[in-house]
């Protein structure tokens, strides 16, 4: 338990990536750091219902789906087969559990003060938190972070209800597979816990109010993912607004309008409001000390050193304009602390990748064939699929394609779009590429592994001067 008072030369607000990773970096650089979070374990949404939760448990479905599905095409034969979901969630919880320990355990190496509790900005130099043991305590620090993340965005029509109509937290641990589940929302929250359901069993409808899944992606990546999610069993209603519903029992309605005016209705036993999150920025006290806050979007307003209109209160992560995403939060932490040490802090935003964890996985680091019509850049387009790469057919993985696009006159890479096997960890080339202002050629020109996925990305990068090798 903290002290009634105590004073730290940071006080950071969440501990989720973007607020226990800069509390690591500050500590790093000498700073005393106390970090408070209103959870009892650390790493935020994302280590506890989020990203790692949602990822374990789409490791264990594709698991079950490729031994029910392809195993035999591999020669496995598999007898008896089922679904054991309380061990499949008790794994994820232990994935869980080990990652939020080890944060704790940094923590600890780097002398950084957890306070659990909920916090209240109280002035421009402190920080009350009432403790979830009891009591309150107050910290004061030269500088306060603020990293408290987002929640989901509730339907007012169809608010959560925890049991049947549920955000992605709720979805993380059904306690059973559902019959149906109704999905609001064509996102990667959306798609990706979707997946979970469908590959162990449920029947998933997906309701979308915009004419394509993904509405952010790159319109041809999003619509080879489209026709691989229908394949897999998924079915979409695209350019439908969901307008209503109502429980009964273990039922649930959702009424919705298609695009002809038409009056549709889906019955079902659960449904995942998957609409989008918002910053969480209620509750901290914000306007009492005169931080601004954009009243329509919930996002605080920054400098480009991380810092609100009150100089000794800055803001990273999901409460600042940007993508909602993990590392572009500890990105952001990192440049935080090392500016705050005096050091040079820096987010490069035009190469922070995105992922859609479905399978094919979908990557994308730059900008899309779109942004590069509206524009009006003069670029090139190099592709190649996976069909043809000598790993993807030795793996059984052939679905996808690798897109690159570069400057025509420099060949400076522009944005690079994989949808396909383990693209998550395949785009990691193309954002050292193009932090480093190279081109399609010098991806051409690296030697890469062979047999290895990776392989598709150079031949791509080769299509982009038409010479690819393998295409």
């Amino acid at each position: 338990m903290p002290p009634e008072s105590a004073r730290h030369d940071l006080v950071v607000i969440g501990a989720g990536p973007g607020g226990y990773v800069a509390a690591i970096r500050a500590a790093q650089l000498g700073k005393t750091v106390a970090c408070v979070e209103k959870r009892s374990t650390l790493g935020g949404t994302c280590l506890n219902i989020g990203c790692i939760p949602s990822k374990a448990l789409l490791d264990s479905s594709e698991l079950y789906h490729l031994a029910h599905e392809r195993f035999s095409r591999h020669g496995i034969k598999v007898g008896g087969l089922e679904v054991d979901l309380p061990a499949m969630l008790a794994r994820k919880d232990a994935v869980v559990k080990s990652l939020t320990t080890g944060v704790a355990g940094l923590f600890k190496k780097n002398k950084i003060t957890p306070v659990y509790g909920t916090a209240r900005v109280a002035s421009p130099n402190s920080v009350v938190v009432r403790l979830n043991e009891g009591g309150e305590a107050t910290l004061e620090a030269d500088h306060i972070l603020l990293a408290s993340g987002s929640e989901p965005v509730n339907l007012p029509f169809l608010p959560f209800d925890g049991r049947t109509i549920v955000s992605s937290t709720e979805a993380l641990g059904f306690e059973r597979v559902p019959e149906h589940l109704i999905v609001i929302g064509a996102g990667y929250i959306g798609l990706e816990l979707g997946s979970v359901w469908k590959r162990l069993g449920a029947k998933v409808t997906v309701v979308e109010f915009l004419p394509r899944i993904v509405p952010l992606a790159d319109v041809e990546m999003g619509s080879l993912l489209h026709k691989s999610l229908t394949k897999q069993g998924l079915e979409f209603f695209l350019e439908t607004k969901v307008t209503g519903g109502r429980v009964e029992g273990d039922r649930v309605t959702v009424l919705a309008e298609a695009k002809d005016g038409k009056t549709l209705t889906f019955e079902g036993d659960r449904v995942l409001v998957a609409v989008g999150r918002r910053p969480f920025s209620e509750g901290l006290g914000l306007a009492e000390v005169g931080v601004q806050v954009d009243p329509k979007t919930g996002k605080v307003p920054i400098d480009g050193h991380f810092r609100t209109n009150v100089p000794t209160i800055s803001a990273i992560g999901d409460l600042v304009e940007g993508p909602m995403l993990a590392h572009k939060a500890e990105d952001e932490g990192i440049a935080f602390a090392e500016t705050l040490a005096g050091k040079y802090g820096h987010v490069d935003y035009d190469t922070i990748p995105g992922v859609i964890y479905t399978w094919p996985e979908l990557a994308s680091v730059g900008i899309t064939e779109e942004q590069a019509k509206q524009r009006k850049l003069d670029y090139r387009v190099g592709k190649f699929p996976f069909m043809a790469n000598g790993r993807a057919k030795a793996m059984d993985e052939t679905e996808g394609v690798v897109k690159i696009l570069a400057d025509a006159k420099t060949d400076r890479v522009l944005g690079v779009h994989i949808c396909g096997p383990r693209a998550s960890d395949m785009i990691a080339e193309a954002v050292t590429t193009m932090e480093f202002a190279g081109s399609a050629e010098d991806i051409a020109r690296i030697s890469h592994a062979h047999p290895s996925l990776s392989e598709a990305v150079r031949e791509a990068a080769l299509a982009v001067d038409r010479r690819a090798i393998h295409g």
